[in-house]
């Protein structure tokens, strides 16, 4: 068996995101919602995620631009988040061990919690606004 190293490249960075989307889109669960947002556009979104996790994780700035907002609309809850985190956490635990490996877990952790909040929030005060309107 390999032994496995942390994350340091990208290459590495690579190998995590096409290995975790892979799973993604053949989920039952999240596969289907992933699928149907991005479309034909599996490439132009992997090689923005290459750049948004090189731009965390080994401080090489090639990312810009703010990952929420395509979120934002997605028909999905806490429990999407918690299936997305659980296979972003295998993948990364059956590729990588280290400090990099785990602080990659720790802000996709963080990611997960705050755009749960975040939908939450624009879909409550959407709700809200919808009611005052309807009156």
């Amino acid at each position: 068996m390999k032994t496995q190293t942390d994350i340091s490249t990208l290459e590495d960075i690579k190998s995590l995101v096409d290995t975790f989307y892979g799973h993604v889109q053949k989920d039952n669960f999240i596969g289907p919602i992933f699928n149907l947002k991005i479309g034909e556009n599996w490439p132009d979104h992997l090689e923005k995620m290459y750049r948004f996790w090189q731009t965390i994780l080994l401080e090489v700035h090639t990312y810009s631009g703010s990952p929420f907002p395509p979120h934002k609309h997605l028909p999905i809850d806490k429990a999407h988040f918690e299936r997305w985190m659980k296979l972003f956490t295998e993948t990364v635990d059956t590729l990588y061990q280290g400090p990099i490996a785990d602080e990659a877990k720790l802000r996709a952790k963080n990611m997960a919690e705050m755009f749960n909040y975040k939908i939450n929030y624009f879909r409550d005060n959407d709700q809200k606004g919808d009611l005052l309107n309807s009156k």
